[in-house]
Parts: C-alpha cells; sequence; structure tokens
C-alpha cells in the first residue's frame, strides 16, 4: 500500500514519535508499505511520521546514492532505534525530505554511527554505519524525534527558506507523489 506523505506543517512531523508495540502493529506489513511509499516517491529513507503515523520506525535504502559512489548500499529497517555513538567530524552535505518538497540545504551530520535497533522480524541489532547511509540513518532518526533537516539551517539560510515553507504548510506544493496536506491548509481550502 503506497501511502501518501505528511507536508511540512502537520504537527506529526514535529513530536516525538511513540515507541513500537509489535504486538498492536503488523511491523512487516508496514515496513513493505514504507519501502513502496518511499521508492514510488523516489526517496531514500522514510520514517514512519511522515505517512502520519508516530511511531519509533523508519526505513532506509541507501543503495540509489552508495552505487554512485561505487559502494554496496544497506537496506534496512528501523523499529525503536537508539543511537549509541556518534564519531568523527562534522561534515555538511545537501539533504532534501520528502515532507518538505522543492527545499535542499547543507546539513552538518558525523559520518559514522552505532545504533541500537530491532528489525523487521523482531531480531535485534547493534551495527555501526558509516558515510551516506549514516547520513540516511541520522535524517530519519531526527524524524523520529520529532526534528527536521531545516531545523538543523540557521541564520540568513534559513530566513530565505522561510517563504517556501510557509506555502508548503498552506498546501501550495508541487510534488511527483501522493501527498497529505496539514489540517490547516485544508481548512483554507
Amino acid at each position: 500500500m503506497i501511502y501518501p506523505i505528511v507536508l511540512y506543517g502537520d504537527p506529526v512531523l514535529k513530536k516525538p514519535a511513540e515507541p513500537v508495540d509489535p504486538e498492536q502493529i503488523d511491523v512487516k506489513q508496514l515496513s513493505e508499505d514504507m519501502f513502496e511509499t518511499m521508492y514510488q516517491a523516489s526517496g531514500v529513507g522514510l520514517a514512519a511520521p511522515q505517512i502520519g503515523k508516530s511511531l519509533r520506525m523508519f526505513v532506509i535504502d541507501s543503495t540509489p546514492l552508495d552505487e554512485d559512489e561505487g559502494k554496496e548500499g544497506i537496506r534496512r529497517v528501523f523499529v525503536n532505534p537508539e543511537i549509541l555513538e556518534t564519531e568523527g567530524d562534522d561534515f555538511a552535505f545537501e539533504e532534501g525530505c520528502l515532507s518538505i518538497p522543492g527545499i535542499r540545504a547543507d546539513v552538518q551530520r558525523p559520518p559514522k554511527l552505532t545504533i541500537q535497533y530491532q528489525d523487521e522480524s523482531g531480531q535485534e541489532h547493534t551495527e555501526t554505519i558509516e558515510g551516506m547511509p549514516a547520513r540516511i540513518v541520522l535524517h530519519e532518526y531526527d524524524h523520529i524525534e520529532g526534528v527536521l533537516f531545516v531545523d538543523h539551517v540557521k541564520g540568513l539560510k534559513k530566513r530565505l527558506m522561510k517563504g517556501k515553507l510557509t506555502n508548503i504548510s498552506k498546501g501550495q506544493v508541487d510534488a511527483n507523489y501522493r501527498v497529505k496536506l496539514p489540517a490547516k491548509a485544508i481548512r483554507r481550502a
């Protein structure tokens, strides 16, 4: 099932997500749906809040980006993840987000992390991830903490994107995938 992507301005994107209870949620089905939704929108990562579900879960597939660099990508489901450690000097890289179409900005992130999580089968893992997959994990982890990549942008750059962010929250957006407008945008229509 392909879900619509929740857009900037929806409160679900700004609040910390709730832990996943595998007894109440079909994690395997939800992860399949999330991958399908992510691929349909040409993304490399998708967090549950981006489909309107306030759950501590995200999926990533770094293959498209890693293949460009001649590396093998990783495709994973992260359920109830916890970042245990980050390593290395932060470096800037331009990021975008399916919930914030049309806006990109440099974000500083460390190049390496160690994360503990469950997979879609409930198996526990502790893994060290580096490079582009680490950046994707950190971006998606921010989502389950209620943080967006634009929250990392400061000063003049932040002020310059304010108008575009306001337009997205009002439903004035062009995306080539299904989106769910914030409630306040729907009331204005």
